[in-house]
């Protein structure tokens, strides 16, 4: 079969290579299954750089997120068992973590409902307790992990902020349903915020980003505000003031949605549950701004490397945009 490997950490245009290689062989309670659209998430390119929390012995192939068909015709999604990731035609899962892929998504939409819609709803609903009538600040809405927040928010019923770079991502964002949305390259984030609040500013913060994104938020976080830490993208992992937080009375919260897979197996399904029911009802339905061919995989996970795409760029190894 096909497969991307990295043989060195390094950018992935740089270090993803397209290879013939055996197909993997499942182990106990593994399954293997068939790549029909492969979801590009940021923890991809952290991958190739060696940044991630996971470092999977080289070479390894990246992919952390698939929908599949298993040899007896079911359509799943599955976290695929690295070092054996979803950029190839075939991986092994761990049976008893697949997860039906909803009916109403085709195959690109499925795979791109797993990771980011899960660690969203657990975040917004689990971690932040958001309710309808709040305020919802949403970092980087027009990206994939930030696009399924502010679906996931609009369906709570909360008013939906949402922080992007550029003039493109702002409309995507609107498309999405903001609220109000906040160009960070031209507007001051937390006037505006401040401003859309009248003053008393937001009730949860979602922020997958990091850095400055989380300095300005916890300036205009509301009294028992929670910012929920979901990730870094911007490469700078922020030292939170406690005496900050102390004086005014919110709450900083961390999400590792991963951990709920062996603390809380029966919370992710019933996730799914419910997203699946979302995603019938029309509520929420993923962003996917490009499908791609396997060939193209390693210049689409730069792109999401480098923060240019908008929603969620898949893989497709067939070639056909199902």
């Amino acid at each position: 079969m096909q497969a991307w490997r990295v043989h060195r950490n390094g950018e992935p245009s740089e270090v993803m290579r397209l290879e013939e290689t055996d197909r993997p062989t499942p182990g106990d309670g593994q399954v293997l299954i068939e790549v029909l659209a492969a979801n590009i998430n940021f923890p991809d390119a952290l991958l190739c750089r060696g940044q991630y929390q996971v470092r999977p012995p080289l070479p390894f192939t990246p992919g952390v997120e698939i929908c599949g068909r298993t040899a007896d015709g079911r359509r799943v999604l599955a976290t695929p068992a690295l070092p054996d990731g979803g950029f190839a035609e075939y991986v092994v899962a761990d049976e008893a973590a697949l997860l039906p892929a909803p009916d109403t998504l085709d195959d690109a939409e499925a795979a791109a409902l797993h990771i980011g819609y899960q660690t969203g709803w657990f975040g917004l609903h689990r971690r932040a307790r958001l309710r309808a009538g709040e305020t919802l600040l949403v970092h980087a809405a027009a990206g994939g992990v930030g696009s399924a927040a502010v679906q996931l928010g609009k369906a709570a019923g909360a008013t939906v902020i949402g922080v992007v770079g550029g003039a493109g991502k702002a409309k995507t964002a609107t498309g999405l349903g903001c609220d109000l949305v906040v160009d960070r390259h031209s507007e001051d984030v937390v006037a505006a915020v401040k401003e859309a609040t009248g003053g008393r500013g937001a009730d949860v913060v979602y922020d997958p980003v990091g850095g400055d994104a989380y300095a300005k938020s916890v300036k205009c976080i509301a009294f028992e505000g929670r910012v929920i830490v979901v990730g870094f993208a911007s490469g700078v992992i922020p030292t939170p003031a406690l005496n900050h937080a102390l004086v005014k009375n919110y709450s900083i919260t961390g999400l590792h949605w991963g951990l709920y897979n062996t603390k809380d197996p029966a919370a992710v399904r019933a996730c799914h549950d419910e997203l699946t029911r979302l995603a019938a009802q029309g509520v929420i339905k993923p962003l996917i701004s490009e499908r791609v061919g396997l060939a193209g995989a390693a210049a689409a996970v730069q792109r999401v490397a480098d923060g240019t795409s908008t929603g969620r760029i898949v893989v497709l190894p067939s070639g056909a945009a199902r």
